[in-house]
């Protein structure tokens, strides 16, 4: 089964990434969602890609060092309300497929916490440009839906190295490998981010894509 999946939920240009509105969105038009994934001083988790607050507001200090509530507040003000995990989960109403990328490297109880509250879904994938985090969670469960990401600095030979360890279920490339006719001895599923491009998505729309903007 082909997944097309919209990444951060960027459906228009207008929206805002990892936001309830757009994620409503994405799934009014039956697709899928690619976001990112951060703990917070609390444990909370929630949907947000970078490490720390300076880009979206203006303040010079990593997410992990906030507590959820603070967090909330301070997005409520600019009008970009970061959403919790659950809060994803729950407007999915586990009929739309969720890849969740853990951005940090995270703490085994970080990945506890993780594991409690995506355990009622059933369409869904975690993934991490991290290995040891795939790692971690493939020796808490062998059948994890576990995606590694792969830096676009990788040969195709690294590429198809990586794919052979038994704890990857699935591998996430950079478009620029959609082209590389070495990757289809690979058995196993390949998505293909950030795809932004009209006439690209349609070219390889036979393909599991992540796109934005279309």
């Amino acid at each position: 089964m082909t997944h097309l999946l919209i990444h951060r939920g960027l459906a228009k240009k207008n929206f805002t990434e990892n936001t309830i509105s757009a994620f409503r969105y994405c799934f009014k038009k039956k697709y899928g969602i690619e976001t990112d994934i951060h703990f917070t001083k609390d444990n909370k988790i929630v949907c947000f890609h970078d490490f720390n607050l300076k880009s979206k507001f203006k303040i010079n200090k990593s997410l992990k060092n906030f507590k959820y509530k603070d967090l909330l507040r301070i997005s409520k003000i600019k009008k970009k309300p970061i959403p919790l995990l659950k809060n994803l989960i729950k407007l999915s109403k586990n009929k739309r497929f969720l890849m969740l990328e853990i951005k940090p490297l995270s703490t085994k109880e970080n990945l506890k916490v993780l594991l409690k509250e995506v355990k009622n879904l059933k369409n869904y994938s975690l993934t991490s440009f991290n290995e040891k985090n795939i790692i971690n969670l493939y020796k808490m469960k062998k059948n994890f839906n576990l995606g590694l990401i792969i830096p676009s600095t990788f040969t195709c030979r690294r590429v198809i190295e990586k794919s052979k360890k038994k704890y990857v279920k699935f591998l996430v490339l950079e478009k620029k490998f959609l082209k590389e006719k070495k990757l289809n001895k690979i058995k196993k599923k390949i998505y293909f981010y950030t795809i932004r491009d009209k006439k690209l998505f349609s070219q390889f729309n036979n393909k599991n894509l992540i796109f934005e903007y279309l």
